[in-house]
């Protein structure tokens, strides 16, 4: 009966022994793993660039499609007006007859409605703008033409012009 006392005194005593060596080297581990590895970093630097490399160029693209889309919504908005003077059987249409507010989008110099534009007898007529001003520079130079044919059918067309860094696909769906 001593001696088994004695047995499990001595495994009691290694078990305690033991127990405190493992919390020990877990201790251990515990300290050593105060940060990220080197490896780790350079792969979040690299997942970054990547991303970087392709989200850049997409959302730049985007603001071009959407200042385009506003240039010719805003350009568009003076149909209403121009259809009201040739109705009133006027032979020109200035910018302070159709309200025309410059857009800072559009090159300053190239006005569309500077000058007063002639409307044609048979109610044809076309106006231009210029993309300028506060544009991304993929677009300065780019021109929106707004035409009114005879029978009162309107076209847009939007075209590169002097914009050096022009996409096809910059133009709106309405105005290709």
């Amino acid at each position: 009966m001593q001696a088994d006392v004695s047995f499990c005194n001595e495994n009691l005593i290694e078990g305690s022994i033991l127990m405190q060596r493992v919390q020990q080297i877990k201790k251990l581990g515990r300290q050593a793993q105060k940060g990220f590895t080197l490896i780790e970093l350079m792969i979040v630097v690299a997942i970054i660039g990547i991303l970087a490399a392709i989200a850049i160029p997409q959302y730049q693209d985007y603001v071009a499609k959407s200042q385009m889309a506003r240039a010719v919504s805003e350009l568009s908005a003076y149909k209403t007006a121009i259809e009201d003077r040739i109705n009133q059987g006027a032979a020109t249409v200035s910018d302070a007859e159709v309200g025309y507010v410059q857009s800072n989008l559009l090159a300053p110099a190239t006005l569309p409605f500077a000058a007063p534009r002639a409307i044609a007898a048979d109610g044809s007529m076309n106006y231009v703008g210029t993309i300028g001003g506060q544009a991304q520079r993929s677009l300065a130079g780019a021109t929106i033409t707004i035409s009114r044919a005879a029978g009162g059918a309107w076209t847009c067309a939007a075209v590169q012009g002097a914009a050096t860094s022009w996409k096809a696909s910059y133009a709106p769906a309405g105005c290709p």
